[in-house]
């Protein structure tokens, strides 16, 4: 399977075109196709997982494994190791004896397995070959996984969430491209595949996001994330480029990276497209500042705000620093500074969403910021070096935040708004499964401790506190994690409140409020059993849990080839953990305090003009859209358009017409005096010349023979005195 991975992805590409020429023919209107085509891929990627899973704990006999295991096991000598081996009793030719062999067993841990690379030529220019191939390792296989559950769990929730929609068979045609965009980008074996993966999760975005595009607000939105997109996308574009002209013309994703590590690409280069590859991950990831298409996003059907920001697209940002990590690595020298672009952006970004999650009314909306704090933490852990905790919380979040998203969405469905404060309030009573899966996510999200989160989250403060130069960590960096620990249990306090407790403030009458049906709930009690033990996944070792259990993630996600540099590995802190955890709960605490029990300065923003001002900061966004769409975007439309407008009419349409003018008015006086003057005159004169010429010798012509003899002979004579004067 590993070498047959592209399987995958195919399965939902061709349900695409099954479902846009056959689904309103099908019962189910084509949602049976998607779904069984995303659970035939889900079985596939089980199946690929376990394949991997099989490798890393048996990795291939080879000379080169043989070498790497008897290198560590003799301390690097070849001498030692034949030495080693003869007196254990082994062959001598070898080097391997009953010792050696144990060692090698030993040694499993610190030998390198390298990824599965399938490579196909798609066509030759200029000498360079370009291919199309797969690319399967642990991060592979890990996303593969979160893409096909989240996936399909939405599949199945869509069933009854856009029941009756208007372009329902279009829905789960999208849905069935979009699951296929992200799984052909998390399998490319090179930069060109991953450009055409990265641009085609942004393609079906646009299409969803928009769904509903007779109402302005969803077209504005799509286009929104479409442009925004855009402008990071040139940042990848130059990225790429850079990359494969320092990389010796190569667009292989393995061959760059491991010139990056092996220091045959300079600093410079690694450092530009470092740069303009962090541009690509600001806009995809919604990093500060960048991020404002993402809460208007919201706009699209719940099912795709959960797909878009649980698992697929928002976090392709995030997987292609991972997949590039040797670029990043030794571009932004992650492994010896304490500070930054990747980390810096990383971090605000998570202060960025968790401050704004605070003043918005739309639950969907709450949940939007909330994983842009989210996705600032896994750039976060990238730019400090903790590569496992950044990739480990991209898959906790995965499942807690796309129950979220799908529990939003049940709550809606009951009293059709999004609106917490307005139509919300006291939904507990009504829908208990909703209630509780909500509750799950939150508390997993919050970071407190067992559930998922909570393990993902201590990860990145730990890294963030212990890896970098020296071993000092990153201590700026470190703050902003803490704090927004504090923001995330706080907002989720109040979503809760607003959204379960108090009193019922909606329209739709209390008789009609019900729990959803089972195609919505069951996909939420999976999503929020997930939340729960995808924790146990990496739990840290120091003899907290038993060897076997310990960094199971670490042990088979982590890449250990040559095209991943030799990063470090924090350990499990105690002290860390309890500030987090102490973190976490005074969130929850001043928000339970606030909320449920009516604490604290309520009305503030009535009495306190700063209180005030701040508020409306907030609610502004940062005044952010103002500067794209007022002043940016209707600046280019408003004086910058009139100005070029003016420019356009009365200096490069006056030069032309000037020069026009001047070129008609010589024209005439060519005409009038050259043409007509010389030209004309000259033709005109001789043609006269030539007719009074004529008349005279026409008068000559008399008829008489004598006359004729005489000119004959006069003529003769003249022509001998000539050639007489001549010769003399």
């Amino acid at each position: 399977m590993l070498e047959n991975v592209w399987v995958i992805p195919a399965i939902p590409f061709a349900t695409f075109w099954g479902i846009l020429f056959f689904g309103k023919r099908l019962p189910h209107k084509g949602a049976e196709l998607g779904i069984g085509a995303l659970s035939l891929c889900f079985a596939l990627s089980l199946v690929t997982g376990a394949a991997w899973i099989d490798r890393v704990d048996n990795p291939p006999v080879s000379d080169h494994t043989t070498e790497q295991a008897t290198e560590h096991a003799t301390g690097g000598s070849e001498i030692d190791g034949t030495e080693h081996a003869q007196v254990a009793g082994g062959d001598s030719g070898t080097g391997i004896g009953v010792l050696g062999a144990a060692a090698i067993e030993e040694a499993e841990e610190h030998i390198a397995v390298d990824a599965v690379v399938q490579q196909w030529t798609w066509w030759q220019n200029g000498g360079i070959e370009f291919t199309v191939g797969t690319m399967v390792d642990g991060l592979t296989a890990m996303m593969l996984l979160v893409v096909t559950v989240v996936s399909l769990l939405v599949h199945i929730y869509s069933t009854d969430y856009v029941g009756g929609d208007r372009r329902y068979t279009h829905f789960f045609a999208f849905l069935s491209l979009f699951s296929a965009s992200m799984l052909m980008l998390v399998m490319a074996e090179n930069t060109l595949q991953m450009i055409v993966g990265w641009e085609l999760v942004g393609l079906c975005s646009f299409v969803l996001i928009g769904h509903w595009w007779e109402e302005k607000p969803n077209s504005d939105a799509a286009l929104k994330a479409f442009l925004t997109n855009r402008v990071g996308d040139i940042g990848m574009l130059i990225g790429v480029i850079t990359l494969f002209f320092a990389a010796n013309q190569t667009w292989s994703i393995v061959e760059i990276n491991s010139m990056a590590n092996a220091g045959q690409i300079s600093h410079t280069a690694l450092l530009v497209a470092s740069l303009c590859l962090t541009a690509a991950v600001m806009s995809k990831s919604g990093q500060f500042f960048l991020h404002t298409w993402l809460p208007d996003a919201m706009a699209g059907p719940t099912p795709v705000s959960a797909l878009i920001h649980a698992a697929t697209m928002v976090v392709a940002g995030v997987f292609m620093v991972a997949r590039l990590y040797g670029v990043f690595w030794d571009g932004f020298s992650i492994g010896t500074s304490n500070i930054n672009v990747l980390a810096v952006v990383g971090g605000f970004t998570t202060i960025v969403g968790g401050v704004l999650a605070f003043v918005q009314a739309d639950i969907k909306k709450v949940l939007a910021y909330s994983t842009i704090s989210q996705l600032g933490y896994m750039v976060m852990a990238l730019g400090v070096g903790a590569w496992t905790a950044g990739l480990f919380h991209l898959f906790t979040h995965a499942f807690f935040k796309a129950c979220l998203f799908l529990g939003s969405g049940s709550v809606s469905h009951a009293v059709h708004s999004f609106d917490m404060v307005k139509d919300m309030g006291g939904m507990r009573k009504w829908m208990p499964h909703t209630f509780r899966t909500f509750m799950i996510g939150s508390i997993a999200l919050a970071g407190i401790p067992p559930l998922a989160g909570f393990w993902s989250k201590d990860e990145i403060l730990a890294g963030a506190s212990q890896l970098g130069g020296g071993g000092d960590g990153y201590p700026v960096v470190l703050v902003m994690g803490f704090i927004t620990a504090g923001l995330t249990a706080a907002y989720m306090t109040r979503c809760v409140y607003l959204t379960f407790f108090g009193e019922y403030r909606g329209h739709t009458p209390v008789e009609k409020l019900h729990e959803s049906g089972p195609r919505i709930t069951l996909p939420l009690w999976i999503l929020a059993g997930l939340a729960i033990v995808a924790g146990l996944a990496n739990l840290p070792g120091d003899s907290i849990v038993p060897d076997g259990w310990a960094l199971r993630f670490e042990h088979f996600v982590e890449p250990t080839g040559a095209y991943f540099p030799a990063i470090s590995h924090p350990h499990f802190s105690g002290l860390t953990a309890l500030v987090s955890i102490a973190v976490a709960g005074l969130g929850v605490a001043i928000g339970y305090a606030f909320y449920f029990r009516q604490l604290g300065p309520h009305g503030l923003t009535q009495r306190s003009t700063v209180a005030k001002a701040g508020y409306t900061f907030l609610e502004n966004r940062y005044y952010l859209d103002h500067l794209y769409t007022g002043v940016i975007a209707g600046g280019t439309k408003g004086p910058i358009a009139r100005a070029a407008y003016w420019t356009n009419q009365n200096i490069i349409d006056g030069i032309v017409n000037g020069v026009g003018i001047s070129a008609r008015r010589i024209g005439l006086w060519v005409y009038d005096k050259i043409d007509q003057g010389i030209v004309d005159g000259t033709v005109n004169g001789l043609g006269l010349g030539a007719g009074a010429g004529g008349e005279v010798l026409r008068e000559t012509q008399t008829g008489r023979v004598q006359q004729y003899a005489s000119v004959l002979f006069g003529s003769t004579l003249v022509l001998a005195l000539v050639i007489a004067l001549v010769i003399v």
